[in-house]
């Protein structure tokens, strides 16, 4: 990245920098290893919905993950087959599951009993059946941060095990739809891959209780969240997919011609992207020295949202380290990217790449204290 200063130097900082190669690289691994298994894998728009990166998604074959109908309709705009959408999210309006049975997708993963109502009701309207599959929670720990954990029973996610019996009792009466599948997301950013094979002991007692009730499901959606390496990026630049998909390959335990899902986000493009920002002033504290950049938590909300620490590059200089506290020019004492930073020395005009945005960063941007919108460039137009 260090020889693309140049090029950095010509464009209005901050903006986004996307590694083309590497997402291609990336994604070259994911087809590879879940094609060993004959795994389908749905990229979660949520993750980044910037089009050239939807693009390279179908390039490659993945189905779209979508949470709000929005993002349905972007997934549509772009090419990707209504059969390979699946529509989640634990507030669906009406309007957002009309868009979905408009389009007959693939699925929608419902997240409630009254959800299920609604959908058989709008579906009824229309004169046709809609495709569900259940959100489930197996009250698997991901041992993740608690504003990402979203399987265990006390988070608003998803259909609790006890209720399934009442789940039962009302799918005979909505004639309206069509239970194809089951689904499960447990959290994001999980970095233990035990907690997935957990994942598996338990999809496997569950799917007992549909064999009991002699329901056939067609279709097991494991979710996605497997994490990322923040701390040293260039160390895990693709993350280990062939040991992720062989855990379930290992221990799921599937019937006859099901098939299996994964909606994979942050893994396949959070290392590609890149904030690329411009050191606008140094300032001394009484124990500190901060470094104060032109990008904020309008950019790149995760620090000051999860806690979350991005790894920071220098771009322009390669003095000896101090240590500094980054942080960005909006009225939030949260507006902190990284303390105790040890940085190159570093002056006004420095460039800064903050690594591992690529996932969670564009597509979370607020123009908070009226920000302008950052631009995204892409490594494959320069």
């Amino acid at each position: 990245m260090k020889k693309l200063e140049n090029t950095f130097r010509k464009l209005k900082t901050p903006f986004y920098w996307y590694d083309m190669e590497l997402l291609t690289q990336t994604l070259d691994i994911v087809k590879e290893e879940s094609g060993k298994h004959g795994y389908h894998i749905h990229y979660a728009v949520k993750a980044n919905a910037n089009k050239p990166i939807l693009n390279k998604m179908i390039q490659y074959g993945l189905g779209a993950d979508c949470v709000s109908g929005n993002e349905v309709l972007r997934s549509l705009e772009v090419g990707f087959s209504p059969k390979d959408i699946v529509f989640a999210g634990v507030g669906k309006t009406d309007e957002e599951i009309n868009i979905g049975l408009e389009n007959d997708i693939f699925a929608f993963n419902v997240e409630s009993i009254q959800e299920m109502e609604v959908i058989n009701e709008l579906a009824e309207r229309k004169n046709i059946k809609a495709r569900i599959a259940l959100r489930l929670n197996p009250n698997v720990e991901a041992f993740t941060h608690k504003y990402i954990t979203t399987g265990l029973n006390e988070n608003k996610f998803g259909i609790n095990i006890e209720n399934l019996d009442a789940v039962f009792s009302i799918l005979i009466k909505l004639t309206n739809i069509e239970l194809t599948g089951i689904h499960f997301h447990i959290g994001s950013q999980i970095t233990d891959m035990n907690v997935y094979k957990n994942l598996c002991i338990r999809v496997n007692k569950i799917q007992e209780l549909f064999t009991e009730k002699n329901i056939k499901l067609q279709h097991i959606n494991l979710g996605g969240g497997l994490g990322i390496n923040y701390n040293i990026p260039c160390e895990d630049l693709i993350p280990d997919f062939k040991t992720y998909f062989k855990i379930f390959a290992d221990n799921l335990k599937l019937k006859p011609n099901q098939q299996v899902h994964f909606e994979l986000g942050r893994s396949i493009v959070a290392q590609c992207g890149n904030l690329i920002t411009k050191v606008i002033y140094l300032k001394k504290g009484t124990q500190k020295e901060f470094v104060i950049v032109d990008a904020g938590l309008t950019e790149l909300i995760r620090p000051a949202l999860y806690e979350a620490k991005h790894q920071i590059k220098n771009l322009s200089s390669e003095l000896k380290e101090q240590t500094y506290d980054v942080v960005g020019p909006i009225c939030e004492s949260a507006d902190v990217f990284r303390k105790d930073m040890q940085l190159p020395k570093t002056k006004r005009g420095d460039l800064l790449a903050i690594k591992s945005v690529g996932a969670y960063g564009q597509v979370m941007t607020s123009q908070y204290n009226l920000r302008n919108i950052a631009k995204a460039y892409y490594s494959d137009e320069f």
